[in-house]
């Protein structure tokens, strides 16, 4: 989340659609799908050992980053611009709680993230 909470303020300062917005989303793709897979596993866990209302109720808390990945990914696919500001605003109600103070992710993180996403 920290990730995720890093590129949304910084997309957030951005002006303009460029190369490096573009791989900044696509990092965003793939961390919320990683976020996804996770839960997805540990309601798995409790389910299996019969907390199913607590899976679900789990679940159901953080259904919210696969249909941001998938919404992401559909933008940006589609270059939808105008409506990445809308998804920014909405991820920044569920990272709002992480402080960012400094950046400590570099550049480098999401450099051809995009080409990645393509394939």
């Amino acid at each position: 989340m920290r990730t995720v909470a890093e590129l949304q303020r910084r997309l957030m300062k951005k002006t303009a659609p460029d190369d490096e917005v573009r791989d900044m989303l696509a990092l965003a793709v793939f961390c919320l799908r990683e976020i996804a897979a996770t839960v997805r596993a540990a309601a798995e866990v409790w389910d299996e050992r019969g907390y199913w209302k607590k899976a679900a109720a789990f679940e159901n808390e953080w259904e919210w980053a696969q249909e941001t990945a998938d919404r992401i990914e559909a933008l940006l696919r589609g270059e939808k611009w105008e409506e990445i500001p809308g998804v920014l605003v909405l991820l920044a109600g569920k990272t709002s709680a992480i402080e960012v103070t400094k950046f400590t992710r570099k550049p480098e993180l999401w450099k051809d993230c995009r080409l990645r996403l393509e394939k």
